[in-house]
């Protein structure tokens, strides 16, 4: 196999359409420090983007068996990638990542590991219908943290547990886990025959969306207070803040979309159409957030979520999201 023939097949189980979903996460983070500067988001932001992907491919090599009746367009599934290759890869991506946030901010060097670990044993936890979502989220959480800490050590700034972190914080954790839980809702006949016993095969669609409302409900609860902090430190109310508040008030739309065709979800077959206002809003929400935290940042981010919407219907599988 040729160096671009495994790039190109790499960059399909990394799912570029979600690299967007840790970029937001860790620019939100970042977001949150005062006078940071563009020589620690610049490369901070590009680790952030590239993480998810080798998370994701990461995850896969332990997923196989689902993967092989839910998802067949992947290329460990079709034999054409190795799965010692993608474990090797994912693992060294994973380490450069990790070097870039450590350099910035030493802290990131336990929050790292701990979401390395998180993820090479996420398989383990999906199989519990109690733990998948939450500890997949958890690792999301501290990528948003690493975000923060880079933020810190990029500027010269102290560290200060606010409402502002605590609030986004809660909406990285439970949208994200919304996204996790509603994600599942796609691949239940395949996790139910490979032994995944994940909330939608244990309990059914009724409860998964009751636990789904709950989450997104909470997510909102988080960019209220966040919102409200960050603005409660601002100056004045710039054009650059305004789109901002469009950013956070389409994701509030999205996120009530979403919960609102999880009603129509019978099948499997038609969860996608949940699914994606679920990503669509955790996308515009910390983008949102980020924007009223750092309005120079506002413009770049609406053109991130752009991005972000081209990339995502070019999926390869309109069902996987």
């Amino acid at each position: 196999m040729t160096a671009a023939v495994f790039a190109r097949a790499y960059a399909v189980t990394m799912r570029p359409y979600l690299l967007f979903v840790s970029g937001a996460t860790g620019l939100a983070g970042l977001a949150l420090v005062p006078g940071v500067e563009p020589a620690t988001v610049f490369p901070a932001g590009i680790v952030f983007f590239l993480s998810y992907g080798f998370g994701q491919a990461l995850t896969d090599c332990f997923q196989l068996d689902t993967d092989s009746l839910s998802a067949p367009y992947r290329p460990m599934v079709q034999g054409v990638l190795d799965r010692r290759d993608v474990l090797l890869v994912s693992l060294l991506g994973l380490l450069v990542c990790g070097g870039v946030v450590v350099a910035l901010h030493p802290m990131n060097a336990w929050l790292a590991g701990l979401a390395v670990i998180g993820l090479a044993t996420y398989t383990w936890f999906k199989r519990r219908w109690w733990a998948g979502p939450i500890w997949n989220a958890a690792v999301v959480a501290l990528l948003f943290l690493m975000g923060y800490a880079a933020g810190v050590g990029g500027s010269g700034n102290q560290a200060a547990f606010g409402l502002g972190l605590l609030g986004s914080l809660i909406a990285v954790f439970f949208g994200y886990a919304n996204f996790v839980l509603t994600g599942y809702l796609k691949d239940i006949s395949a996790d139910r025959a490979t032994g995944y016993r994940t909330l939608p095969v244990v309990f059914g669609l009724r409860t998964t969306r009751v636990v789904s409302d709950g989450c997104a409900l909470l997510m909102l609860g988080g960019v209220v207070l966040a919102a409200q902090d960050i603005l409660r430190a601002a100056t004045g109310i710039s054009a650059a803040m305004v789109l901002g508040g469009a950013l956070l008030a389409g994701g509030a739309g999205a996120a009530a979309l979403g919960q609102l065709r999880l009603r129509r979800v019978h099948s499997e077959r038609n969860a996608f159409a949940a699914i994606v206002p679920v990503v669509h809003a955790y996308v515009l929400l910390l983008s949102g957030l980020a924007a009223l935290a750092q309005p120079a940042w506002a413009i770049p981010l609406a053109g991130l979520y752009a991005a972000f919407v081209v990339v995502l219907r070019r999926r390869p599988m309109r069902e996987q999201v």
